[in-house]
């Protein structure tokens, strides 16, 4: 006599648990990431000040421009010889600015300059910055935290 073996009917697997664990791994790793850091520039050491702290909060349209310690501009990740050399950048901003509907005031300038940078070269930094249209400045600092 055969015996005929019958397998298994069709599995269903239950993704359930799969989706949650996926779900909670994402919501941590948000969490942890720190946005903040993405623009800093490991060549820029910020100086240091007692009075500096951080924003009250996240800035509408927020413009980094760093300079290094020789006076060299960094801006969207490129090393530019001086600040003139960042006018067409600046151009471009103010344009794209312009195409969502908003104006060069509306966005706000990100300076993060080496503690052992000129500051006329900072100052310079703004001047170009005024020129292009842009009103609202703010300047990066390490906080020390004294006691």
């Amino acid at each position: 006599m055969k015996i005929h073996a019958k397998g298994p009917d069709f599995v269903e697997i239950d993704y359930t648990p799969m989706i949650d664990m996926t779900f909670q791994l994402v919501a941590f790793f948000m969490i942890l990431i720190n946005f903040s850091e993405a623009e800093a520039d490991e060549r820029i050491q910020l100086p240091s000040s007692v009075l500096a702290k951080p924003p009250q909060s996240p800035f509408e349209v927020p413009i980094t421009i760093q300079m290094v310690k020789s006076g060299q501009i960094v801006m969207s990740g490129e090393l530019y010889p001086d600040v003139n050399s960042i006018k067409p950048l600046l151009s471009n901003e103010k344009y794209v600015l312009e195409s969502k509907h908003k104006s060069a005031s509306d966005a706000t300038i990100i300076i993060r300059a080496h503690k052992d940078a000129k500051t006329g070269m900072v100052q310079e930094i703004i001047k170009v910055c005024q020129q292009m249209g842009f009103e609202k400045f703010t300047l990066r600092a390490r906080s020390e935290t004294g006691y």
